[in-house]
């Protein structure tokens, strides 16, 4: 667990350096956010990839405040209490000698049935693992054909069809969500050999020696293909501005009614606004037009520009670029 460890925190530092180089890079790059799998509000890439670098920067906190739990030493005999070398009055010299030539921590007391470091281990490499693949569903989805605003690193043939030359599959994304899944479940079992009889079990810790192993290799090979996915992705930005606009206006419909509802009230310009959104779709006309010929609009005295001005999605990004810096300066 140690090597894992090591392993583990090298790929977290690639990780973050590749998520800083999104976020700097797309800090006010537009797009739209989805919620439901619909199109919510603008937000930037750069917001979306700095979510993913804070809850990365918040698993290396984990794993220094695991570090000291998880490398201890059970040197304790039968049942830890080192009754076979107590009479020598260097008992607890020894353990810490011990533990000093395999550079481990000397425990208060002895752990044999006790599990809740291993099993704090692998809720955590979860929790990694989990979030690599919470990213690799979003690629997923915007690699879409119908969104493309994101595309894996390409590498020639590699996912491609047999059959249909045309396709480039999210092949590292795949791996990720089948690895993180893997060890989701692997390590529900390390809380199974927690649950140990007396002072020596009769068999559940052995659970760890058979789904250690693999919880280890398949987090770092989901480190691995998501460090490596993170450093090459294509960020699209033409599609992604393209896509902003799929709703004629409706995405920065939230803005329209805020405005509006300063006058007239939130529930009566939510009302209004979500009638000309259904107008704006049925007759797949900009919600512009239709705000600029609502007589109820008009009555507000709210001049054109300054309708073009609140139907950017440009101009409703929030503090999206402010928070992104935040996480980076953090």
């Amino acid at each position: 667990m140690r090597d894992t460890c090591k392993l583990v925190s090298k790929s977290l530092d690639g990780i973050t350096a590749a998520l800083r180089t999104l976020c700097e890079t797309h800090a006010s790059t537009p797009m739209a956010a989805r919620s439901n799998l619909q199109q919510a509000v603008p937000i930037s890439f750069g917001f979306k990839m700095a979510r993913l670098l804070a809850t990365f920067k918040r698993h290396r906190l984990r794993l220094g405040e695991i570090l000291p739990r998880l490398l201890v030493i059970e040197f304790g005999g039968a049942a830890g209490t080192l009754a076979t070398i107590s009479d020598t009055g260097l008992g607890f010299e020894m353990q810490e000698e011990l533990a000093k030539e395999l550079n481990l921590g000397v425990p208060e007391i002895a752990w044999h049935t006790e599990r809740d470091r291993i099993a704090e281990i692998g809720a955590f490499l979860a929790l990694v693992t989990g979030t690599c693949a919470k990213f690799a569903l979003d690629v997923k989805l915007l690699m879409q054909t119908e969104v493309g605003e994101v595309s894996e690193p390409y590498y020639a043939h590699r996912g491609s069809s047999s059959t249909m030359p045309q396709k480039r599959n999210p092949i590292s994304s795949v791996y990720i969500t089948a690895m993180a899944s893997t060890v989701r479940q692997l390590s529900a079992a390390l809380f199974d050999a927690m649950v140990e009889d007396h002072e020596r079990s009769t068999g559940p810790w052995e659970i760890e020696w058979i789904v250690l192993p693999q919880i280890a290799t398949l987090t770092h090979s989901t480190l691995v293909h998501t460090q490596e996915l993170l450093e090459g992705l294509e960020v699209h930005s033409d599609a992604m501005a393209r896509n902003l606009h799929l709703t004629k206006g409706g995405i920065v419909s939230e803005a329209v009614m805020m405005e509006l509802g300063k006058t007239v009230g939130r529930q009566v310009a939510h009302d209004l606004i979500y009638d000309l959104c259904r107008t704006a779709v049925q007759e797949h006309r900009p919600l512009i037009d239709l705000l600029s010929e609502s007589i109820e609009v008009q009555r507000l005295g709210i001049k054109r520009v300054e309708l073009e001005r609140l139907c950017d999605p440009t101009n409703y990004l929030g503090l999206s670029e402010k928070m992104v810096r935040r996480v980076l300066e953090g």
